[in-house]
């Protein structure tokens, strides 16, 4: 079994900063690709930011310039530094392990994590 556990989230004029973790834990081998997506209410999750294991980011396009995504692939986490946040980065940010395998390399899915709220006053 794995878990993902996020923590970061909080309460942000416009302008300022956050820093997201997100740390898995369980029988994890490796994990291929891990990243941030976001869910602002009434709307669909999207990709805000991802990272594969060999280090090759992917950003959403409102995201680049402001937001940076890392990991530690000793530790299974990954981080995300929002910088410049704006209203419209309110949501609720989710963490994603794609591509788990365990110790015997055997594939064993795809992993969420429950949210943590990013909100952004004006």
């Amino acid at each position: 079994q794995v878990q993902l556990v996020e923590s970061g989230g909080g309460l942000v004029q416009a302008g300022g900063s956050l820093r997201l973790s997100c740390a898995a834990s369980g029988t994890i081998f490796s994990i291929n690709t891990m990243g941030w997506y976001r869910q602002a209410s009434g709307k669909q999750r999207e990709l805000v930011a991802d990272i594969t294991s060999s280090g090759i980011t992917n950003y959403v396009d409102s995201a680049k310039g402001r937001f940076t995504i890392s990991r530690d692939n000793a530790k299974n986490a990954v981080y995300l530094q929002m910088n410049s946040l704006k209203p419209e980065d309110t949501a609720v940010y989710h963490c994603n392990a794609a591509g788990v395998r365990n110790y015997v390399g055997r594939f064993i899915g795809d992993y969420w994590g429950q949210g943590t709220q990013v909100t952004v006053s004006s």
